[in-house]
């Protein structure tokens, strides 16, 4: 188990290695997580999803606005208001899942995910985004989070959710983690943190 942690992480800080570095967390302005299920915790109870396991490794507020079922047209409608609401001072933003898996358009979920992170920019909001992966086999990155974070400035890891959904024993179906799919999630959130500057 400790070698699969470390492969994680490796790949994890590989998947960032040439991002934009993030300016330094304060201890004062929480961290919003903004997503769907895989954000709220589907799968497991609130205190396992990766937001509370992530406040527990980095000793900050990170506030969970994760909604199960949620497509990226309507976290985008619901974001502004977060962000006011909570002033944060990054935004974890893994969001999509749902437009692929409805068959929704692509280039319409990567076109709301830049909408998010340039709510964001005006607020002064660092930004990290983590990509999920296309239902084939291989479980790749989809390729639109990649452009994102290219077209954006962002850093993006694409790795962390496809290899955690690559292992059986990491999820609860064959679309969410489980309680230990997500302490690896945060682990690997974590790392990205530390690597690019954030902590």
């Amino acid at each position: 188990m400790k070698i699969v942690l470390l492969f994680m992480i490796c790949v994890s800080l590989l998947a960032c290695s040439e991002s934009p570095m993030l300016k330094k967390l304060n201890t004062t302005q929480p961290i919003l997580a903004f997503g769907d299920s895989l954000t709220f915790g589907y799968g497991a109870s609130p205190n396992q999803s990766y937001p509370a396991v992530l406040s527990e490794l980095s000793g900050l507020t990170v506030v969970n606005e994760g909604i199960n079922g949620e497509l990226s047209k309507e976290g985008l409608k619901r974001l502004a208001g977060l962000l006011d609401q909570h002033q944060p001072q990054m935004l974890l933003l893994c969001h999509g899942a749902n437009d692929m898996l409805q068959k929704r358009s692509l280039e319409k979920m990567q076109s709301n995910l830049e909408a998010m992170i340039t709510l964001a920019n005006e607020r002064d909001i660092t930004v990290l985004l983590i990509a999920v992966p296309n239902t084939n086999l291989l479980l790749t990155p989809l390729k639109q989070y990649q452009q994102v974070a290219d077209k954006m400035s962002v850093p993006v890891d694409n790795e962390l959710m496809s290899d955690i959904l690559r292992q059986p024993a990491l999820h609860s179906d064959i679309i969410h983690p489980n309680a230990l799919g997500y302490q690896k999630m945060a682990e690997g959130i974590y790392q990205n943190l530390i690597t690019l500057g954030a902590l």
